[in-house]
């Protein structure tokens, strides 16, 4: 995430390691750890496209075939602080490639599957994977570059996220159309492993610069800023995830869009979101609690219009566009709170941002599963909208209640 506040309120413990390699390698080690959560980000939504695929293959509903988003959220959010303290005097270079080999090998496994419940297997490694990777990784870019490039690198390493939507999520529903489901997750194994290459050769030696105790974390929930920036993105990750869950089952039955126009849609959403990574990156250097008011304000007016103006094509791919932008933007303006919120506990910090985005994402898809299943994908449409407006009507409560703001350092900070 782009932050100059964030980047001056964390030690600069991989400073010496920084300038003592070549600017290029530097970069390229910037770059692996990228294409590391490249690589999550796409396994982890990836049956977003292919939800109606894998459901009639195992003959199972979409609410059911949902569940392959619940489990990666659900162990993501027990396995971040876990993970991270049983790990804490491991290399950090060694715990990112076990990591990497662990989702190989469960997207292995999914693509192998013979039933349904091992799919869900596969999906818990994949949790796994996810809560010690990205607690790891969410504060590392500061121990890989010099500290005035500390924020460009966040941009880097966070622009992973919608690209898993602009460029893995359509076309890992198009290889899918083309060669079967079990084909997207086998190609997803490979890129893993060359990822896993690529992170052995380009990282320096990465020593735990902290330890995580739960005292640490547990100081960090006292302070009032880490719990809006929690409440913050408990709705907000609630809204988009029991929506955007089942988006591919709503172009198919609302707007009536076949296979091929729903990857053209997917596409045009994620590259929305890059340009939302980018444009949230900058405001919510200044001010995170505006961009992420702003984010979810756009979240709600396009799920509470897509029943209406998503029967049509261009009114559903307008809406999607907005959405896209928005989400773009929630990632950033989350760990930037968080971050701003826990000068000189990174990781911690991380591990806070992880577990609650991670387990929020679970009980999104859960939440919008049961709606689908009990009403239809357009009510899911409704319900996210309201939740994500209640986001909006937080932020601005709290800020009209007089509490702080989160801003540039060396000026009043909101957490």
């Amino acid at each position: 995430m782009p932050s100059a506040t964030a980047a001056a309120a964390l030690p600069a413990s991989g400073a010496p390691a920084a300038h003592a390699r070549p600017p290029l390698v530097r970069w390229l080690a910037v770059v692996s750890v990228t294409m590391g959560i490249f690589a999550i980000v796409t396994v982890e939504i990836l049956p977003i496209g292919l939800l109606p695929a894998i459901g009639r293959d195992f003959r199972v509903t979409d609410g059911t075939a949902g569940l392959m988003m619940t489990m990666p959220g659900l162990l993501a959010a027990l396995s971040a602080p876990v993970v991270t303290m049983a790990t804490a005097r491991v290399d950090r270079r060694t715990m990112l490639g076990a990591f990497m080999l662990l989702l190989a090998a469960a997207s292995a496994l999914a693509a192998a599957a013979p039933s349904y419940w091992l799919v869900l297997v596969s999906r818990v490694a994949v949790g796994v994977t996810i809560g010690g990777f990205w607690s790891i990784a969410a504060g590392l870019a500061e121990r890989l570059v010099p500290r005035e490039s500390v924020a460009r690198a966040k941009t880097v390493i966070f622009s992973a996220v919608p690209l898993g939507s602009v460029l893995g999520v359509p076309l890992g529903t198009f290889v899918g159309d083309v060669a079967g489901w079990r084909t997207a997750f086998a190609a997803m194994g490979v890129l893993t492993v060359a990822v896993w290459v690529a992170m052995l050769v380009l990282l320096p030696p990465l020593p735990p610069a902290e330890a995580v105790h739960p005292r640490v974390l547990r100081g960090l929930l006292r302070r009032s800023g880490i719990r809006l920036a929690l409440l913050m993105t408990f709705l907000v990750v609630l809204a988009h995830f029991g929506t955007y869950t089942y988006v591919a089952p709503f172009l198919g039955e609302v707007t009536q869009a076949g296979p091929g126009l729903v990857t053209l849609f997917l596409l045009a959403y994620g590259a929305a979101g890059v340009v939302g990574n980018f444009v949230g990156g900058a405001v919510a250097a200044r001010r995170p609690r505006a961009a992420f008011a702003a984010a979810a304000g756009l979240i709600a007016l396009a799920t509470l219009l897509l029943p209406v103006v998503g029967r049509w094509a261009g009114g559903a791919v307008a809406l999607l566009v907005v959405w896209g932008v928005a989400y773009g933007a929630v990632p950033v303006c989350s760990q930037t709170w968080f971050a701003v919120a826990a000068p000189g506990a990174p990781e911690a910090a991380s591990v806070l941002f992880t577990a609650s985005f991670q387990a929020t994402f679970s009980l999104g898809a859960l939440v919008g599963g049961a709606v689908v299943d009990q009403a239809s994908v357009a009510a899911v449409m409704v319900c996210g909208g309201l939740v994500a407006a209640s986001a909006v009507l937080l932020a601005r409560g709290a800020g009209g209640a007089g509490g702080p703001a989160p801003t540039v350092a060396g000026e009043r900070r909101e957490p």
